[in-house]
């Protein structure tokens, strides 16, 4: 994994062909991706196997937080990866050393003080999102294990970034491939002969997020990488953190936004009683989980264009986003299309005998599955802004996009249409739409590439 890199990757990146170095990039991240989204997959559909609807929402609340976190942490981390990337297209092995470093020492401090807060904080939020009383009592069960593992989600991410910054997405794959497999079977024996309900199925999440971990950590030392890592690199660089947090803080602050918005939505459904909190939860997670698409496609974009910036190669750049926006639109198109045939039976998976659910969650899903198409694009926009120094764009765009289409649009459709859950599922489309067209006109104004500093 050296900057050159053995198998050509830096040379691919910057030099070669940039539609293969695009796959070759994104799959390995797309699949382990997928993978860590089955914990809170496999943890609604075990759940919705062998407990109610009250489990259900439990879990489909709880989980939908710790994406949130997740997400967040992810966001953050985007500052890692784009720092280490401007230093290997530059070849400064010193300034990626010190990066990563850096980020440990940002991340420890975050992680601690970030599980301490929520701990006491438990059932003041589950009251704040309306949790209905049958599920309240397993949800706070949920949360707490999950609090309580916070350290190993944020290690687990960070030490992705770094490999991703690196060029390298093979390995957190294989990571996180292990982990998913472990919980599976975790959840299984937890949620079933055990009968641990929500807890269960949170404590199979955090034992093979720690799992992930520490099979990462011992791969990092036994791996010889070309960039060495010291103990001077872990002492603290007002520059270099100045540059990871500008460029991951507004993209943990605009992500967490976004989850906010998808939160206050689930407050309104949570106010309409168990059946619909528990199909907008279900429709969440589906969602979340085809997002990974063009959360992949934003890791990539941002991490090819921090490294063809760096190199000084910006029309290559372009080119990166160019991709990204095309493969993201085939994607969105082609999820919205088998939504409209396939809603049903995919909520069916998750819960049975439950047919209001299901009437719900399937008009929600037809509806909120065009979001897909919209978007992919502005996360690939929010990528290339993030590579170029611009992670502020991304804020603006998304928080224009939350106060004047996502949560008006879904409380006057709860309110004007009680009875259907389509017209509430259009919010989110309808939102990243405006998105798309704030991200065209700050694309526009960013003009020269050549004269923006990396």
């Amino acid at each position: 994994m050296s900057q050159t890199g053995k198998n050509g990757t830096m040379n691919a990146i910057t030099e070669g062909n940039l539609f293969k170095a695009m796959i070759r990039f994104s799959v390995p991240y797309l699949i382990a991706c997928f993978l860590q989204s089955f914990y809170g997959m496999a943890d609604l559909f075990i759940i919705g196997q062998f407990r109610d609807a009250a489990s259900v929402t439990a879990v489909s609340i709880g989980s939908q937080l710790m994406h949130m976190l997740t997400v967040v942490i992810v966001g953050l981390a985007m500052g890692t990866t784009v720092s280490i990337s401007h230093a290997v297209g530059a070849r400064n092995r010193n300034g990626a050393s010190r990066c990563i470093g850096n980020s440990a020492v940002l991340f420890a401090a975050f992680a601690l003080v970030l599980m301490t807060v929520l701990l006491c904080t438990v059932n003041g939020i589950l009251n704040l999102l309306a949790t209905p009383q049958e599920a309240m009592l397993e949800a706070a069960d949920y949360l707490r294990i999950c609090f309580a593992g916070i350290p190993f989600i944020t290690a687990y991410n960070l030490i992705s970034s770094m490999f991703r910054g690196l060029g390298d997405t093979r390995r957190p794959m294989i990571f996180v491939a292990i982990a998913g497999v472990l919980n599976i079977g975790l959840d299984v024996l937890f949620v079933g002969p055990f009968g641990m309900g929500a807890g269960g199925a949170a404590l199979a999440t955090i034992i093979s997020q720690a799992v992930s971990v520490v099979i990462a950590l011992f791969a990092m030392g036994r791996l010889k990488l070309d960039v060495s890592v010291s103990k001077s690199s872990f002492r603290p660089d007002g520059q270099v953190m100045h540059k990871l947090l500008s460029i991951g803080a507004p993209i943990a602050f605009q992500d967490g936004l976004i989850q906010v918005s998808f939160l206050v939505i689930t407050m309104i459904a949570n106010s309409r009683g168990v059946a619909v909190a528990a199909a907008v939860g279900i429709v969440e997670k589906i969602i979340s989980f085809l997002f990974l698409v063009p959360s992949a496609m934003l890791s990539t974009v941002s991490a090819l264009a921090a490294q063809n910036a760096g190199a000084g190669q910006h029309e290559r750049s372009r080119q990166v986003l160019s991709y990204g926006n095309r493969m993201c639109i085939v994607f969105g198109l082609t999820v919205f299309v088998l939504c409209q045939f396939f809603a049903r039976p995919i909520l069916s998976l998750f819960i049975h005998e439950e047919p209001l659910v299901i009437l719900y969650g399937t008009q929600y899903l037809r509806a909120y599955a065009l979001d897909c198409v919209f978007a992919g694009v502005h996360f690939c926009f929010s990528g290339f802004f993030s590579a170029y120094g611009k992670s502020a764009y991304s804020f603006i765009h998304n928080i224009i996009s939350i106060v004047a289409i996502r949560i008006p649009g879904a409380y006057l459709a709860s309110k004007l249409f009680p009875d259907n859950l389509y017209p509430m599922g259009l919010a989110a489309p309808l939102g990243s739409l405006l998105s798309v067209i704030i991200c065209l006109f700050l694309y526009r104004k960013m003009g020269d590439l050549s004269e923006s500093e990396v």
